[in-house]
């Protein structure tokens, strides 16, 4: 798959915007990942949160979902920066280690599904918890950070 992921704190969706060349690098709190679609990742987790459950939802039904808002539209090499919503900010910042795990889970098990042996190397229950982590320190910074993802 060989996709760049990292997940990454900025003020405003310009200062986000402007990283879509290099990556936010070491300006930024940030958690890196790989080999993953993270926009798919997130409007997952987002129905994991909306609706716990045992059973994976229907790909139909995640792909009817809201998509992240990109700051900065994916361009031909497939970079783009997109902010995580609000709503899964707040759920992600208040979720608890049980509630992660589960979501972690069923994601695992969607991409085991979907991508087979191409699944990521990364671990998905230490990508969530950091991202977790991330979302929590936008949460308690009053409105002064934000959630964001950058990809390549």
């Amino acid at each position: 798959m060989g996709i760049e992921i990292t997940f990454f704190l900025a003020p405003d969706d310009d200062t986000a915007a402007a990283t879509r060349r290099t990556g936010p690098g070491r300006a930024f709190t940030s958690l890196d990942c790989r080999d993953f679609y993270p926009d798919d990742a997130v409007v997952e987790w987002e129905a994991y949160f909306d609706a716990p459950s045992e059973d994976l939802p229907a790909l139909d039904r995640l792909h009817a979902r809201e998509w992240p808002r990109y700051v900065a539209p994916i361009v031909n090499d497939g970079t783009g920066v997109f902010a995580v919503p609000g709503k899964l900010t707040r759920t992600l910042a208040d979720a608890g280690p049980d509630e992660l795990r589960a979501c972690a889970a069923r994601w695992a098990e969607r991409l085991r599904i979907t991508d087979g042996d191409d699944m990521t190397d990364d671990d998905p229950p230490t990508v969530l918890e950091g991202v977790a982590r991330l979302a929590g320190t936008a949460s308690d910074s009053g409105g002064a950070l934000r959630l964001y993802c950058w990809h390549h």
